[in-house]
């Protein structure tokens, strides 16, 4: 019970970070002054040293060959490309838009855990995906018949955002028996330091062309809590969260991203608190309370993955 509840305190933290992160990426691709790969960049190199000095700290954990590929792999999943997506989709998306695309990755995470992990898909996570994706739908729908968020998204930004969808999926839905294996430091420091060096070859050529001198306070402060907390913590928190819950579930955490968005525009004093909001809240989790009292089998961990 300890164990599922470190869990979910992982998860949840993990999201309401990323809820805030979207507020914070949408104002820094709003400003322009570093481009999304530039951005993705000196985030994949900044919170890969966060990591990399963290694990000198602790015992050192060896490595076998094989995985140091799969690990390779699970970086391209889990931090390149949804990174990389995500930062440009921001660009060319409303936030609101943003979150009701993103609202598919418990339910893509659930059939890439059936089909790679053999996790069961049971009545009760069908039931509960379902009732958190009508509760945030509806959320957004509202929101978005009393505003005009919809006009600044294009379609490349909802491919986009289809595509981050998709390879975060894979990664939680694939990559559990990694994060069984492995602690997180070594899973991130790996992982970070691949995402670094795929980005090389991309950002090389603008990095002439940033001019680093014009770049807001503002933007360093929010490219800070970029790399601090929606990087180095976050992604320390994700595989916490999957050695102690179900692919599943961990995604089902997503739905929080739009409620924190939400609750940062009431405190902004830029929205207010609605019998709408607090519906949608409640049909979030209570999908998440019905996928975890799902009776799905335990997923062992192999020896050798």
């Amino acid at each position: 019970m300890k164990k599922a509840l470190i869990g979910h305190l992982a998860c949840a933290l993990t999201y309401i970070i990323f809820g805030i992160n979207i507020v914070a990426c949408r104002d820094i691709a709003i400003d322009a002054t570093l481009s999304p790969m530039v951005l993705f960049s000196m985030r994949a190199l900044l919170a890969g040293l966060l990591f990399w000095g963290a694990s000198l700290i602790v015992p050192r954990e060896k490595v076998a060959s094989a995985d140091l590929i799969k690990i390779a792999g699970a970086g391209v999943l889990g931090i390149f490309l949804p990174q990389l997506t995500f930062l440009f989709a921001i660009t060319m998306t409303a936030p609101v838009d943003l979150s009701i695309i993103n609202s598919i990755t418990p339910i893509l995470t659930m059939f890439a855990a059936a089909i790679f992990l053999r996790e069961p898909i049971t009545w009760k996570k069908v039931i509960g995906v379902a009732i958190s994706f009508g509760g945030i739908v509806w959320l957004i729908l509202q929101s978005v018949a009393t505003g005009d968020g919809a006009n600044a998204t294009q379609l490349g930004g909802v491919l986009l955002c289809i595509a981050n969808s998709t390879v975060f999926a894979l990664y939680l839905g694939t990559c559990r028996p990694l994060t069984m294996k492995y602690s997180s430091l070594t899973m991130m420091k790996w992982m970070f330091l691949v995402s670094f060096l795929l980005s090389l070859p991309f950002t090389l050529p603008q990095l002439g062309g940033t001019n680093f001198a014009a770049v807001p306070s503002k933007v360093w402060w929010e490219t800070a809590y970029l790399i601090v907390f929606a990087t180095f913590i976050a992604y320390f928190l994700i595989p916490i969260g999957q050695q102690r819950i179900r692919p599943t579930l961990v995604s089902m955490y997503g739905y929080l991203q739009p409620i924190i968005a939400t609750s940062i525009a009431i405190m902004a004093g830029m929205d207010n608190l609605s019998v709408t909001k607090i519906i949608a809240a409640l049909l979030v989790f209570a999908g998440v309370y019905v996928v975890n009292k799902s009776k799905a089998a335990v997923i062992e961990t192999p020896k050798q993955i």
